[in-house]
């Protein structure tokens, strides 16, 4: 037995057809992907090029640490973004954690793909696109992984750092 699209839609209530939730060139960690990973954050996340390299450093990766995703929209006592772009970087910011935590969840828990914020940058295209087929993607490849693994808490257990 394996989960279909049809059972994603039916218990996640999450849209199965629509614009295909992929994206390229973040397949593998080169000097490039690194930089574009970079720009891409400064770009959609309305932070310095300084700050988005600092955190693809720390993260050591095509990715970002929840925790310092959380304090790009997470607001100050008393501060809020008031400006339409900033607006729009801290719902980016926010959909993104949301995606980490739920339908694109890793095992290491506490991490966020870079890739993701791709699938952001047109805000007015996010309700189109087909997320239980990524999902579905995504717990093909990872059981695939599992597998392959040496034991099972592997692939269910989170990981403990």
């Amino acid at each position: 037995m394996s989960i279909s699209l049809e059972d994603v839609s039916f218990l996640l209530k999450i849209h199965v057809t629509g614009k295909v939730v992929a994206v390229k060139n973040f397949a593998r960690y080169t000097e490039e992907s690194r930089s574009n990973a970079i720009k891409m954050v400064s770009n959609l996340l309305g932070v310095s090029v300084d700050e988005a390299e600092e955190e693809v450093n720390i993260s050591k990766g095509l990715t970002m640490r929840k925790c310092w995703l959380k304090s790009r929209w997470c607001p100050k006592a008393g501060s809020r973004p008031t400006n339409y772009p900033l607006v729009e970087c801290t719902a980016r910011a926010y959909l993104l954690y949301i995606l980490s935590c739920t339908l694109f969840a890793d095992k290491s828990g506490s991490r966020v793909t870079i890739a993701l914020l791709k699938l952001l940058e047109d805000l007015d295209d996010v309700g189109k696109y087909a997320w239980g087929c990524g999902c579905v993607g995504l717990l093909v490849s990872t059981l695939g992984v599992c597998h392959e693994s040496a034991s099972v808490s592997d692939c269910w257990l989170p990981r403990i750092a």
